[in-house]
């Protein structure tokens, strides 16, 4: 039985429909608690200095943030692998459970120990979300608008931002739930996470990887079911023949002439995850999983394509994922600490400020997020990480002359993480489109994890030590070296940055060829 080879094109050539609204919020959700996360710990961060809470030191939420990032750095990299080898759903569910247990075991601590190790586990769950998440996102979106919908669900983080500043004004109020109030803040992501654990349950497996691992009919019921819905909506019927020519290239092979169908290119891709995975299979063995051998690269094969195959690649995405994970949580996990420590503002009333800058970050992927499908990859990435570069340094001269106050400073954060945010959204879409599909979700794992624990570990100690010292020449110290860092990336992503814009993923990096003796080869990028 000839099962439909063109699955790839197919969910490219799908007109945007409710099911893509469905799966941008049950996915993009993991931002939005992610940022409520932080956006919690950093509003409590000074009331967890008083003696009548946690009684820590401010080194020591400094630390705590630092714990959450090394948690995100081990989920990454051991959900990541999981991903690739056991599926997106399963383990989309799986980080989103460890995430509930521990942001409510968070809520019941009582010293700095316990404190961090639940931030630990809590960031745990997180940093597996964005591996398994980042992949079937960008394998069930249509690829013309790839882009700006990845920028716009990892700009999603400061929804959750926004949302735990209005929830801190309330619980870190003495007169509504005393001096215990910011325990509530925790067991509120907890209540998102069961509502949204619900919704996600509908989302299915990615075809694209299903493909990979020779189960191509339960794919195409897929692919057809997603169409089906979509054909309801518009009136009409929708199936493969209405699929549009778009050439993709298979591992080994250069793109398709632009005569060739959509089938053979699409069936010449699925082919190339080893003979499991063939199109062609007979009925009987569709659904049967692949050898895992034959669908799951080795470790010994994943550094051959990261550091040989593909070492430039590498080379820009460490980049960019180092540089905005320092920008970012060197800012953020100390923004509350800055504004109590050098504007004397009120603890309780620091959500009124994160809001403006919260409001930045969501409307920077917003509004430039389409740019990066209509202008290109290469320049947006490089004119945003430059400019935040730039921004910062401007504003770090401010603080460091005293020429800001509280809300000016405020508003001159959230221009410049107007243009960091969207770069910082770039990060992750890149990595998750220019390496092969057998090893996409350990590729994001591996730079977020690389990147996150280099840029994202450190900033928070650094940066609370530094404020600590009560001298503003210190902290400016601190905002110099990430605006250098941005701006170097800025450069890096300039020179070896993949424009694919508008490009199938297939075409980008072609899948591995895990059967050959020789490794997989790749078209000259």
């Amino acid at each position: 039985m000839h099962i439909h080879g063109n699955v790839p094109a197919r969910l490219d050539a799908l007109a945007w429909s409710p099911w893509h609204w469905r799966v941008v919020f049950a996915l993009g959700v993991a931002w939005v608690l992610d940022g409520l996360e932080v956006t919690i710990v950093g509003s409590v961060g000074s009331v967890l200095e008083r003696p009548d809470t946690l009684g820590l030191t401010a080194a020591q939420i400094g630390w705590a943030g630092s714990v959450y990032v090394a948690g995100a750095v081990v989920g990454a990299l051991l959900f990541g692998r999981l991903a690739d080898r056991l599926g997106r759903k399963r383990l989309f569910l799986v980080t989103l459970l460890v995430y509930m247990g521990a942001t409510v075991a968070t809520a019941f601590t009582h010293g700095f120990g316990s404190f961090a190790l639940c931030r630990f586990l809590t960031g745990l769950g997180i940093g597996g979300e964005y591996a398994a998440i980042n992949s079937a996102i960008d394998e069930l979106i249509p690829a013309r608008v790839r882009g700006r919908v990845n920028l716009a669900i990892n700009g999603s983080f400061w929804i959750g931002a926004a949302i735990g500043a209005v929830v801190s004004l309330v619980l870190l109020d003495a007169r509504v739930l005393g001096p215990q109030g910011w325990r509530a803040g925790f067991l509120l992501g907890a209540v998102l996470a069961v509502a949204i654990l619900l919704v996600r349950r509908q989302v299915p497996e990615s075809p694209r990887w299903l493909i990979a691992q020779g189960r191509a009919q339960e794919a195409e019921r897929i692919v057809a079911a997603i169409e089906q819905q979509a054909a309801a909506r518009r009136g009409s019927r929708a199936g493969p023949a209405a699929v549009a020519t778009a050439p993709i290239a298979s591992a080994g092979e250069s793109a398709a002439s632009a005569g060739e169908s959509v089938a053979s290119a699409a069936e010449r891709s699925a082919s190339a995850c080893g003979p499991a995975a063939s199109v062609r299979e007979p009925a009987a063995r569709a659904d049967a999983p692949a050898t895992p051998g034959h669908t799951v690269p080795s470790l010994r094969e994943v550094a051959h394509v990261l550091l040989r195959r593909y070492r430039q690649r590498s080379a820009m995405v460490l980049a960019l994922m180092v540089s905005q994970a320092f920008f970012y949580n060197a800012i953020f996990f100390t923004y509350a600490l800055v504004l109590t420590r050098f504007y004397a503002v009120d603890a309780a009333r620091i959500g009124l400020y994160i809001l403006p800058f919260a409001a930045g970050n969501v409307l920077g992927p917003l509004l430039l997020g389409p740019l990066f499908d209509r202008v290109g990859r290469r320049v947006m990435i490089a004119a945003t990480y430059a400019l935040s570069g730039v921004g910062l340094l401007a504003t770090g001269l401010g603080f460091l002359l005293g020429v800001l106050d509280a809300a000016t400073q405020t508003l001159a954060w959230s221009g410049v993480f107007f243009l960091a945010s969207a770069a910082a959204s770039s990060a992750y879409l890149t990595v998750s489109e220019v390496f092969p599909l057998q090893m996409r979700a350990l590729s994001i794992s591996i730079f977020y994890a690389v990147g996150t624990g280099i840029g994202g570990f450190a900033a928070p100690a650094l940066f609370g030590a530094l404020i600590e010292t009560g001298s503003r020449e210190n902290v400016f110290i601190g905002y110099t070296v990430g605006a250098a860092l941005v701006i170097v990336a800025a450069a890096v992503a300039w020179r070896y940055a993949v424009d694919a814009e508008g490009r199938p993923l297939e075409q980008i990096a072609p899948p591995l060829d895990l059967g050959a003796s020789a490794g997989p080869r790749r078209p000259r990028s």
